[in-house]
């Protein structure tokens, strides 16, 4: 179907035309926006007015002469001066009505329309690390990335998924050593079955392996010299090294999908593209960026060096693509990584999903790839750097034994806590118990993600559950509630069914829900743009408190209401439905039909 051009654009258009009709020589912004004395208010005749110094009121009154001698009669209502020369615009209900209309009859998209000029965005997000648990730190990569990936696909972006998961260096050495050493500890294996069962035992078999391992490594040295020797069989492609590390990886990965199932994530194997993934490139990496002059030696290292970026003492702090004993720390894996999503995958946008305090980092490693030619003014490269999650005493979220909280332990609570919440309403509404665990998974999950995501990524948040799962307030629930409400009254119509009606005047109610659920598209070209789901999440938070003024003001199915008046109220009822759902599917948070 074809989009629907907002309401906004559209009184945007029009006024930009009755300003180039008043003053020709000058290229005019109404600069409109949403106002609570109107629905719109337009701003921009005062900065015009002191350009062609002019009188504001005087230009302004001209303005609205020429938009009332325009065909307006179908979509302004009223246009008034104010102020200065500001000006207050009221449309009509039947506009309203008709453009929310061509909405509803577009099912997918809700008349959304897909970006001008998409292009190919490669994102780096969820990058847990082989062998070792994932914990409350891994949280946010995984849940910004995921909403970010919806969001972008949605506007139409050809979206590259990039797991780089840490699957490389010297502590797989360790692993593999102390494996070949002891090779019964290694019993299950990874054969890819069942998946959902085994992730927990593949991670506890890990973990074993892991303390076992390292207390060796550090109380033998000639273990330890043995372990550094297997990470240059390993780093040569000796088979049986090779072998056992893949082991490690496969292992691992059943425990990754065990936890990214939980978080309710889709994450495709081929998307798994770990440091492991860039090893045949890091030579030539070096030689170009060495050959360029972009890089060089200092005290045997290959080092990128930048003036305004200085340590502690003053020193300049350089980039190590490569250390002097010949090794490739991360900057040469990042480096090529940029190489290969730039030329093979041909993106225009790299999108990183990394923690805050890897931010010098990156800004070093995308200056590097700028000097080399890598990134330029048509392909760029971001950083989408998120905070800290924080206890509920603001500091960085620990068990009380003081160790970093377990992803799966945390979400396992999440749902539990959600659970008890569904149990309680469960009787009066008619759940099952395999909808109440069901529709507790959805909320517990739903809660975790959106807290997380009604925040702006780059700052902190703090995680309480108690909070989350409240169904009051600005959380994940409250909006699962209000959908729920809607397809309840929906039930309850019957064969009355949902359909618009223009001639119909709207109460303030319904003009709010109405102008509101019109600014869905712009919402998500913003939020795309700037990658900022927070922005949608306050959009679909604004849209269930709006919903829940106007059932207080409106009742839908009221038997002193005309029936095209019920009608009209199913019909914005049911397209708030389908925006709290499609806004909520972007998010990665499900709505369960009944709550």
């Amino acid at each position: 179907m074809a989009p629907v051009t907002s309401l906004t654009a559209t009184v945007h258009q029009r006024l930009a035309t009755a300003l180039s009709a008043t003053l020709p020589e000058a290229p005019a912004d109404p600069l409109l926006r949403r106002s609570d004395r109107a629905d719109f208010q337009a701003n921009g005749i005062l900065a015009l007015a002191k350009k062609a110094k002019a009188n504001p009121r005087e230009l302004a009154t001209q303005v609205v002469a020429k938009v009332e001698s325009g065909v307006t009669s179908d979509l302004i209502k009223e246009i008034e001066v104010s102020g200065p020369g500001f000006l207050n615009i009221t449309l009509t209900d039947a506009a309203i009505t008709r453009n929310l209309a061509e909405r509803y009859a577009d099912e997918v998209r809700l008349g959304v329309p897909l970006a001008e000029r998409p292009g190919t965005t490669v994102i780096d997000y969820a990058q847990p690390n082989v062998a070792k648990e994932m914990h409350v730190g891994h949280l946010r990569s995984a849940v910004i990335g995921d909403a970010v990936v919806q969001i972008l696909e949605f506007t139409g972006e050809n979206v590259v998924r990039r797991h780089h998961i840490g699957d490389w260096g010297t502590q797989f050495g360790m692993l593999i050593q102390y494996l070949l050493e002891h090779p019964h500890e290694l019993d299950h294996k990874a054969d890819g079955e069942d998946t959902a069962v085994s992730g927990e035992e593949a991670m506890s078999n890990l973990n074993r392996l892991y303390k076992a391992s390292r207390a060796l490594f550090d109380s033998d040295e000639e273990f330890k010299t043995r372990a550094r020797r297997r990470v240059v069989d390993l780093q040569a492609g000796e088979p049986e090294t090779l072998a056992l590390w893949q082991r490690f990886v496969d292992e691992s990965k059943i425990y990754f999908y065990s936890v990214f199932e939980k978080l309710d994530m889709e994450i495709r194997d081929p998307d798994i593209v770990g440091e492991s993934g860039y090893n045949d490139m890091l030579d030539e990496t070096c030689r170009l960026l060495e050959e360029s002059g972009v890089a060089v030696r200092s005290e045997g290292a290959l080092c990128v060096f930048f003036d305004d970026i200085k340590g502690p003492e003053g020193n300049p702090v350089p980039l190590i693509v490569q250390k002097s004993d010949g090794g490739y720390g991360y900057a040469a894996t990042d480096l090529s990584a940029i190489r290969d999503r730039v030329f093979s995958q041909k993106a225009n946008t790299l999108l990183y999903v990394v923690d805050a305090r890897q931010s010098l980092h990156f800004k070093m490693v995308f200056e590097t790839a700028r000097r080399a030619g890598w990134l330029n003014d048509d392909v760029k490269a971001h950083q989408l750097a998120f905070g800290t999650v924080l206890g509920k005493d603001g500091k960085p979220f620990k068990t009380r034994e003081g160790e970093t909280v377990r992803l799966e332990d945390l979400l396992d609570e999440a749902v539990q806590r959600a659970t008890a919440v569904v149990r309680e309403k469960a009787e009066k509404v008619g759940l099952t118990e395999q909808e109440i665990v069901e529709n507790g998974r959805y909320v517990g999950i739903g809660a975790v993600k959106y807290a997380d995501l009604s925040t702006s990524a780059v700052r902190d948040y703090k995680f309480d559950l108690d909070q989350m799962v409240s169904l009051n307030g600005d959380t994940s629930v409250y909006l699962q509630y209000a959908y729920a409400r809607i397809q309840s009254i929906l039930r309850k119509a019957g064969e009355t069914r949902p359909a618009a009606h223009p001639e119909l005047e709207l109460a303030p109610a319904e003009r709010a829900l109405g102008l509101h659920l019109d600014q869905f598209g712009e919402t998500l070209a913003e939020v795309a743009e700037g990658y900022e789901p927070h922005k949608l999440a306050a959009y679909l938070f604004k849209l269930a408190t709006l919903l829940t003024t106007f059932y207080d003001q409106c009742h839908v199915l009221s038997p002193d209401n005309a029936p095209e008046v019920v009608e009209n109220r199913l019909f914005l009822i049911d397209l708030t439905a389908r925006t709290l759902h499609r806004g909520m599917a972007l998010l990665g948070i499900r709505t369960p039909e009944r709550l």
